[in-house]
């Protein structure tokens, strides 16, 4: 048996690709044969158009789709994923049987001038092309100016330093993963700026008759990671989140893994409004307790805000 594991082309996404490699050699030892692993690369419609926000490119399954589409037609196996990049609705015939341990969920402050938002005057630029990122950070700080900063991490990077921003936005879980955290001039709590749906965590896709690869994979499987961000993708799918829709949540366990903590925010992308809403309980009702997250929040909210949104 061998693996076509499918992956995006960047850093980050070809480092998750070598985890999940990884993690399946320790898992099956036939698998650790030098050509029992391929990595295929494949380009999204994310990856190319690069211009533009990702609510005129298409949304989530920008970062996706080309994966789906390798998926079914057999180029590739299994899809190694973002689960931040993952939409909430996958598409007939595929199942996502497995979520790896999750890393750190916190977002992060990197400016070569200033340590801390706080710091920078009125009038400087902050690159994102995250709404969520975008209002929560206009809630706190309305004087600063948010421009369009899209490209992988090295290239935001890159812009950065280029003086095109004097400060953007990150995930921690992916300099983590590169080995950058040296351009972190602050991490944000929680608290603070509440991450997106997913982050941090890695989930593998497969066809739902791929029972051999279906299973290979499902022993990867973190439970704890996967109640996590089922709890926050029930959340989103009530809410119908899109790029268009800034949307964040963030669900974490109790030390005894018994209970469970949900956080979910939805915002006006100017930061001008803010709605929240949290629930505890019972690991055994996560989803519900996601669910019934998402429906407060979209009472709260009103139809009006996501019809406005969609047109």
């Amino acid at each position: 048996m061998s693996i076509k594991i499918g992956t995006r082309g960047s850093p980050l996404a070809l480092a998750q690709a070598h985890e999940t490699r990884d993690l399946l050699r320790q898992a099956h030892p036939h698998l650790a044969a030098p050509d029992a692993i391929e990595i295929v690369v494949l380009t999204t419609t994310g990856d190319r158009v690069q211009d533009r926000p990702l609510s005129e490119v298409g949304g989530k399954g920008v970062f996706t789709k080309e994966l789906d589409e390798a998926l079914f037609d057999g180029r590739i196996d299994i899809a190694v994923h973002s689960m931040k990049d993952v939409p909430t609705w996958l598409p007939d015939g595929m199942v996502l049987p497995c979520m790896l341990p999750r890393e750190d969920v916190r977002d992060v402050m990197v400016s070569p001038r200033f340590s801390s938002f706080g710091d920078m005057p009125d009038g400087s630029v902050v690159g994102t092309t995250s709404l969520r990122r975008q209002a929560q950070v206009l809630a706190r700080y309305p004087g600063l100016r948010v421009v369009i900063f899209r490209g992988n991490v090295q290239t935001r990077l890159r812009k950065l330093n280029e003086g095109d921003a004097d400060a953007t936005l990150l995930a921690l879980a992916g300099l983590n993963r590169l080995d950058r955290t040296d351009v972190v001039a602050a991490v944000l709590e929680p608290e603070d700026l509440l991450p997106a749906v997913g982050q941090g965590a890695i989930g593998i896709t497969c066809r739902a008759d791929d029972m051999d690869n279906i299973a290979a994979v499902a022993v990867l499987d973190h439970a704890d990671t996967s109640i996590c961000v089922n709890a926050e993708r029930a959340m989103l799918d009530v809410l119908d989140g899109s790029c268009r829709t800034p949307i964040a949540g963030l669900a974490t366990l109790s030390d005894d893994g018994l209970s469970m903590r949900l956080r979910g925010l939805v915002a006006e992308a100017d930061g001008s409004r803010i709605w929240t809403a949290e629930r505890t309980g019972s690991i055994a009702d996560a989803e519900m307790m996601g669910r019934d997250a998402g429906a407060e929040l979209r009472a709260a909210v009103g139809e009006e805000f996501f019809i406005r949104l969609a047109d």
